[in-house]
């Protein structure tokens, strides 16, 4: 195993630790792994809280700021973040007007927000939480009941943290997000396995003239293995699928090609085009795009196609201005 670290129980802290001196926008409680905004949201704003297992950088962490989260909880490299760091992270957030929980349908997420919202309403705190299931590769999985949450989630954050930028109320916000999620599809693939530091070696065999389809974030298995094939035959073994669960005809599209890691932008460029170009075929009108590497799976290959069934609010609020370390554009 080759990696810039020093210990592998010591990679969270030090990669925290690390994040707080490269952003000074950002205030990083090393004690209980949260990551907030060092100048808190206007009073009477919604505040937005999500998080999960680390490796996915720049999810959560790099998605706090102006224009998006609050918060985010950091979790063990794969591992939920724990009910206290929620419960930490909710009171500090809030300003009054109740704060949203952003999860990605993993079931120790799941358990631990559910946990993490009964205990800030102790605190007297308003909580509604939205699931994210956007996954159309397969049911059920090692991590989940039902399909997973994976790249819509960065979509959401960006779209729901503009609402609650602007000033809608807590229920506003809560069912635009249940309106997002509903109306968006994900589809990954993987070239070679990810190495979680802890273990030491990759989470999967994967030979050379191979690939996976369908695969989670954590390394979990997709629909099938596959022999390795060119680009336009990928983008459609994840194009495909998407198109088959939902009907993206006759409205605008935000679509996202993510990578997952260790494949370089000269590739995920290149694969966007041919999702691009499949989309249009399809009859789906791409109206706003993201390329790059924003939910990511450690030194994973590969790459997920993201698309959201957008209307003319949607698109509003996607344009709205937003500063994180991980998404910038906007005045």
């Amino acid at each position: 195993m080759k990696k810039l670290i020093n210990a592998p129980e010591d990679v969270l802290a030090e990669s925290l630790r690390g994040l707080a001196l490269s952003h000074p926008e950002l205030e990083v409680d090393l004690a209980d792994r949260v990551i907030l905004r060092a100048t808190r949201k206007d009073e009477g704003k919604v505040a937005l809280l999500s998080g999960g297992g680390s490796g996915h950088e720049p999810l959560h962490g790099g998605f706090v700021g102006t224009g998006m989260l609050d918060a985010a909880c950091a979790g063990e490299v794969f591992t939920s973040p724990t009910p206290d760091q929620m419960q930490v992270a909710t009171k500090a957030i809030d300003r009054g007007a109740g704060v949203l929980h952003i999860v990605k349908n993993y079931t120790g997420d799941v358990m631990n927000f559910e946990m993490g919202a009964e205990l800030a309403a102790m605190d007297g705190i308003e909580v509604r939480s939205v699931v994210v299931d956007d996954d159309v590769a397969v049911q059920d999985s090692l991590y989940t009941a039902g399909r997973r949450g994976v790249g819509l989630t960065v979509l959401l954050e960006k779209i729901v943290g503009a609402a609650a930028e602007e000033g809608q109320d807590l229920a506003a916000v809560a069912d635009l997000a249940a309106r997002v999620n509903g109306q968006g599809r994900s589809m990954g693939m993987a070239l070679t396995s990810c190495t979680v530091p802890a273990a030491g070696k990759p989470t999967f065999d994967l030979p050379d003239d191979q690939m996976e389809i369908g695969i989670g974030i954590h390394g979990e298995p997709g629909r099938h293995r596959v022999p390795l094939a060119p680009a336009k035959d990928i983008a459609a073994q994840l194009v495909e699928p998407i198109l088959a669960d939902l009907d993206f005809t006759g409205s605008p599209a935000i679509v996202m090609l993510n990578g997952m890691g260790a494949s370089p932008l000269i590739e995920l460029y290149l694969m966007y085009g041919e999702v691009a170009t499949l989309l249009e075929k399809a009859g789906v009108r791409v109206a706003r795009n993201l390329v790059g590497n924003y939910i990511t799976s450690l030194d994973m290959a590969g790459c997920s196609v993201t698309v959201l069934k957008a209307d003319d609010e949607l698109l509003r609020l996607w344009d709205a201005p937003v500063v994180t370390p991980g998404l910038r554009w906007g005045a």
